[in-house]
């Protein structure tokens, strides 16, 4: 348990620390939030804030590498910095959506090899393909999150706390350990981050976070429990990025846009804040959603197979009249505001003409 602590308030430190170093470099690296169309933020904000989240569960790693499996932690951090790497040369350059898909996949494919993987069949390369798709699925889906100030961070707070309480019930104290350093890592990177936000995480941070995550959620055992059954405690931990992330592929296939390409107003907190929440509200009522999924995924790791079925049923059912009302329902959108491609390049050249200003005037 001390060892526990050490590692939440040391991550913790380290980003509240860490994170005003990354607003002061941000604008003189050109890696700067430019107010957008599809944007709720009205000045430029820095967005290089993964940095601090990246190194406060780095400081973890070099602790825990003398006591976890040293292959799949290495595996699981390298592959994560390497999407943090990613996500920064897409926001300061622009990377093809392609491209980032195939980093992604190698990425999945390298912890794999290393043992990190969903043992669900008995057959090698249904659970490669199955450990593939969730880790680029949940990659994704919480990149999608990442759309309103303290959206992302509060939201992975609440699932590593859960990921953290589940390992503890399950004695896996080690894979808690590094549950907890992300947990730190995120509140401490909210201290600046919470609406009014003074700096955002950026694709570095939301890579390295939905990688992260999506590993240890991999890593979850479930003592004497049914593997038919006990691997939707996981799903039901990343229920609101991947509800989320449902919602706006449909509603953007529905309207013949790539998901992939065309950002816009059609998320899930951008619904709950056109209905008489503002957006403070709105990322809090995500919070309460998060931690209620979290709640029903405790219940669902010690209930009888029955039970979970029940479980399973209900939060189907639950998601789908969700997206009813959201997509099609009394909460669908009349209005939506898209970035096209040609004024997303013309907000790449800002911020690289902010960068020769910055650099001039040094």
């Amino acid at each position: 348990m001390v060892e526990l602590l050490l590692l939440f308030f040391g991550a913790l430190a380290i980003a509240i620390a860490v994170t005003p170093a990354s607003k002061w470099i941000a604008p003189r690296v050109g890696v700067v939030a430019r107010p957008r169309s599809r944007d709720i933020h009205t000045r430029p904000v820095p967005k290089l804030g993964g940095l601090a989240i990246l190194l406060g569960v780095l400081a973890a790693a070099l602790v825990l590498g003398r006591q976890m499996g040293f292959q799949q932690l290495a595996s699981m951090v390298i592959a994560a910095t390497v999407m943090s790497f990613m996500g920064l040369l897409d926001d300061r350059f622009g990377l093809n959506p392609y491209i980032k898909m195939l980093i992604q996949i190698s990425a999945a494919v390298l912890v794999y090899v290393f043992d990190v993987r969903v043992q669900l069949f008995s057959n090698t390369f249904l659970d490669m393909l199955l450990t593939v798709v969730w880790i680029v699925g949940i990659t994704n889906a919480m990149n999608f999150l990442d759309n309103m100030d303290g959206l992302l961070a509060g939201v992975s707070a609440v699932i590593s706390s859960f990921c953290l309480v589940l390992a503890i019930m399950n004695g896996q104290y080690l894979v808690g350990l590094l549950a907890a350093a992300v947990l730190g890592a995120c509140i401490g990177f909210l201290v600046w981050n919470f609406n009014p936000a003074t700096v955002f995480m950026g694709d570095s941070g939301s890579m390295f976070l939905g990688f992260l995550l999506a590993c240890i959620a991999i890593k979850l055992r479930f003592v004497g429990r049914d593997p038919s059954v006990s691997w939707m405690v996981p799903v039901i931990l990343m229920g609101l990025p991947i509800f989320d992330t449902t919602l706006v592929t449909l509603s953007r296939l529905r309207r013949g846009r790539n998901p992939l390409t065309s950002p816009g107003k059609d998320h899930t907190s951008h619904r709950i804040a056109n209905h008489g929440f503002n957006r403070r509200e709105a990322v809090m009522i995500l919070y309460l959603v998060c931690g209620a999924l979290g709640i029903t995924a405790l219940i669902a790791s010690v209930a009888d197979v029955w039970a979970s079925i029940i479980i399973a049923v209900a939060l189907l059912g639950l998601g789908a009249f969700m997206l009813w009302f959201m997509e099609f329902g009394p909460w669908k959108l009349t209005t939506i505001d898209w970035e096209s491609p040609a004024a997303a390049r013309s907000n790449l050249s800002l911020a690289q003409a902010s960068t020769e200003e910055t650099s001039a005037s040094q």
